[in-house]
This record gives structure tokens, C-alpha cells and sequence, in this order.
């Protein structure tokens, strides 16, 4: 009888004290998931593979940061949406557009009109939502830098980001009339 694979729980601590074979168990476990999250939250916005690269050396630079083991899924998460949002985002710092294929809408517009909007649908923002997602999206600050930066809670600073990201969302692409 075989041995049972190793689980993230498993491998996680090593990983994060430097053991470079658990890392590298850790990063090939984690693997499909993370593809499998790229799958669905980037869409046609990114090429999937390059997400998947970059996660992982995301995770591989920064595990020894995280401190829960069962935060280990949303982490990933996280990071696989942050690396799939980065084509708009790049839109308001006057990079290329990536191609949306999946936006029908914004396909046929060219990139400066783009990132007009993405930065008026940022000054739509009421301040406390603007602060917020520009300090996780282009300051790259994380959750808790940005709450200790706002003088607030962990969940507040989530709860900001959040609302902001959905009124930008909504600002860009309203729902159709009802």
C-alpha cells in the first residue's frame, strides 16, 4: 500500500521554515487549483497560463507571510483575482490594453477611451471607497496595511475595497434597463 499524498496542512509549515522540497510538493499541489481559479476568474482577459505562473511565484515568494494554514485557499484566491484584474487596471496607468474578448461592449473602443472611463468610474468613487482601492490596487498595499493606514479593522478595510470594486464595476458596465 502507498503512502497518502501529502496535504496543504501538511506541507505548509515546512514550506513557509524553507524546506525547499515541501515548497515545491506545496506549489505542485497547488497547481491545478490555482488554474482552476484563473479558469474562471479571468476569462479571456488574461492568458491563463501566465496567471498560473505568476501565482505561484507569488506563493513561492510569499508564503512564509501567511499565518493561517486554512487561509492557505482563500490566499490563492486572492491572488489569482488581483493577477487577473491587472489588465483594466493597467488601463488607467496608460499601459496597453490587454484584449477583453469577453466584453463585447468595450472591444471595439480604443485603449485611452478605456482608461477615461476606468478613471472617471474611479472619481465617481465616493472618498472613502476611492482611498481604499487605490491603496490595494495601485499602492498594492495588503488588507491589514490598508486598515492600519485608515485607522480601522481588518473587515472594514475588506468591506471599503469590496464596495469599491462593485460601484466601479457597476459604473462601467450598467445593468441593462428593467
Amino acid at each position: 500500500m502507498t503512502a497518502a499524498s501529502p496535504t496543504v496542512a501538511q506541507l505548509l509549515p515546512a514550506a513557509r521554515a524553507g524546506d525547499t522540497q515541501a515548497m515545491e510538493r506545496l506549489l505542485a499541489l497547488a497547481r491545478p487549483d490555482i488554474r482552476r481559479y484563473a479558469l474562471r476568474h479571468c476569462a479571456a482577459t488574461t492568458a491563463t497560463d501566465d496567471v498560473v505562473q505568476e501565482a505561484l511565484i507569488i506563493v513561492y515568494r510569499r508564503v512564509g507571510a501567511l499565518r493561517e494554514v486554512a487561509a492557505f485557499g482563500g490566499w490563492v484566491v486572492r491572488i489569482v483575482q488581483r493577477l487577473c484584474m491587472r489588465p483594466a487596471l493597467a488601463w488607467l496607468r496608460g499601459e496597453p490594453l490587454a484584449q477583453v474578448e469577453d466584453a463585447l461592449a468595450w472591444s471595439h473602443r480604443p485603449d485611452h477611451e478605456l482608461r477615461h472611463d476606468l478613471a472617471l468610474a474611479i472619481d465617481s468613487l465616493p472618498p472613502l471607497y476611492r482611498e481604499a482601492l487605490l491603496m490595494r490596487d495601485f499602492e498594492e498595499l495588503t488588507i491589514e496595511e490598508m486598515a492600519q493606514r485608515l485607522s480601522t479593522t481588518r473587515e472594514a478595510a475588506k468591506s471599503r475595497l469590496h464596495r469599491a470594486r462593485s460601484l466601479v464595476r457597476e459604473y462601467l458596465v450598467p445593468s441593462p434597463p428593467g
